[in-house]
Formats: C-alpha cells, structure tokens, sequence
C-alpha cells in the first residue's frame, strides 16, 4: 500500500577523497536519511563513497543499498539492470523513505547520479529529486597543484581523455586550461600531443586525489608505458 508521501531521491556529492571534504549539508542529509545507496565495486572493493560515509554514519542504523552499474555496452543488460537499479531505489521512496545516493565528487559531474535522476523523472515523475553539490576532482586537483584552472577571461574545459588523437590536441589548442578525466587507458597518447605542442612541463598527472592513495606526477614523461589507476586525471595550464 502507497503512503500519501513519497520520498525525496537525493544525490549526496561526498568529495573527492579526503573524508573532511563533505559539506555540512551533506553531513546532515545523511544523517536525516533512513537509506542510503551507494555504487557498489566488483570484487567486494569499497568506493569511496561508501568508505566516507561509513565515517559519518552508523550504517548499521540505515538501510544500505548498493547499486550496481554495469560498465558494458550491450544495451539490452544496461536496460535490464538500470531497471532494476531503479526499482531497487523506487520500492524505498514509495514507502516515503528518503534515499541518499552517495557519490564521489559532484553528483552532477560525470556521476552515475546523473542517469539514475534521468530514468527515475522518466518512470516516476512524481518523486522529488534534489542534487547535494560536493568537491570535485576537478577542483581538489587545481587546490593539491597550488595552481588556478582559470582567471580573468582564460577559458577552462573539462574533457573525458579518448584516443582521438585531434580532438585531444584540439581541445588543449582551444582552452588555456584542461582538465583531462578518464585519461589513464590513453596516457601514451596524451603524451604525445603535449610533447606535439611543447607542453610537457604544463601538465601534470593525479591519481585519487586528496586520499590515503592519493598520487602526483609532474613530470608526466615518466608515465610513458606505465598502467594508472581508473580515477586518474591529467591537468594542462598552459
């Protein structure tokens, strides 16, 4: 039987690593909501998501959901698990339980949030969906360099890495500054424009930024054939 009240779907951006970096509003949001969902890792792994939050709350007075996203491009398994992603979210809010969605970062900056949001206003219009804005990668990058992404009228562009090597050159040619996400599987080839365009001394690599495993190259040559973690980011000031 439905409640006349339905929850509110909430995405709750936890920052980017270092625990200190949530915002007072997301603290107090997750501890006002009765449950909780988080992407949940292969392999038993934690995210960082979920770690932070373990710190802030008592999960064993919460309900826990972790959620699954499939990292896949046969369309019928992604439509089959993101309906049951968001059945899994929908049998609490109907029930007028609040969920927070954890996630690292900006829940409106390349999240998974984002298309749960999506389907959700697609299959439940009704429900209320509120965005809780955290510290991205994209900023704690800029604060660990000591260095600004943009100023005065410098343009900035944030950039998921691809192994087009044009649009790649094209985008640092175009923008004083980038930010380059995702950039691990193609950092070869990112070297290689910058050693191109002579700027091999204006970029720098990060890996996990702000965490325990948090990892800085500023002499990104050296990453030449090297494997990286998946949250790794390169920056280029020029």
């Amino acid at each position: 039987m439905r409640v006349s009240k339905l929850g509110v779907l909430y995405g709750l951006g936890v920052g980017p690593g270092d625990p200190e970096l949530i915002t007072v509003k997301a603290f107090r949001i997750l501890k006002e909501s009765p449950v909780i969902a988080y992407p949940r890792k292969k392999m038993g792994a934690k995210s960082y998501a979920l770690t932070i939050t373990e710190l802030y709350v008592n999960t064993e007075e919460k309900t826990m959901i972790g959620l699954t996203f499939p990292m896949t491009r046969d369309r019928e398994a992604l439509e089959m698990q993101w309906s049951r992603t968001v059945s899994a979210v929908w049998e609490h809010l109907e029930q007028g339980k609040d969920v927070a969605f954890v996630t690292e970062g900006d829940p409106m900056i390349y999240s998974t949030f984002i298309h749960l949001m999506r389907l959700m206003k697609e299959r439940h219009p009704e429900v209320e969906i509120r965005s809780i804005p955290g510290i991205s990668s994209v900023n704690a990058s800029a604060s660990r360099l000591g260095i600004p992404l943009a100023d005065g009228d410098e343009q900035i562009a944030i950039v998921p890495a691809t192994d087009d090597y044009d649009k790649m050159r094209t985008a640092i040619e175009n923008h004083d500054c980038v930010v380059f996400i995702k950039v691990a599987k193609v950092i070869d080839l990112m070297i290689h424009v910058l050693r191109d365009l002579g700027l091999t001394d204006k970029a720098a690599v990060l890996t996990k930024v702000t965490s325990s495993e948090e990892m800085i190259w500023t002499n990104i040559v050296e990453l030449q054939g090297k494997g990286l973690e998946y949250l790794t980011l390169m920056v280029v000031r020029k």
